[in-house]
């Protein structure tokens, strides 16, 4: 069985015992998150939320809070000297899927 979730303006395919990363949820890591925007479900017979799947629910276990690696952004304008350096580094949480019921 798999379900479609919503979540940090993305979606994600998930099944049970997967690892995703998400972008940062409000979580410590050991404790357990509910995903209840479940856009469909899918298995024996594929069920599609109009827009969610009532009653579908998809439970997880934080296993981490981190921060991706570093992306360099690099700004530069020929001819004037302008050159601009920065650097950014994306937080995500590490997720593991334990159920999905509907």
């Amino acid at each position: 069985m798999y379900a479609i979730i919503a979540t940090g303006g993305k979606q994600y395919k998930v099944a049970e015992g997967d690892v995703i990363r998400v972008e940062k949820l409000n979580a410590e890591p050991g404790s357990e998150y509910v995903f209840d925007q479940v856009l469909a479900v899918g298995g024996e017979k594929m069920e599609i939320g109009r827009p969610v799947v009532p009653g579908a629910v998809v439970k997880a276990t934080v296993m981490d809070q981190a921060r991706a690696k570093k992306v360099i952004v690099y700004k530069y304008k020929r001819k004037t000297g302008y050159h601009k350096k920065n650097g950014h580094r994306q937080a995500y949480t590490e997720l593991k899927i334990e159920s999905i019921t509907k």
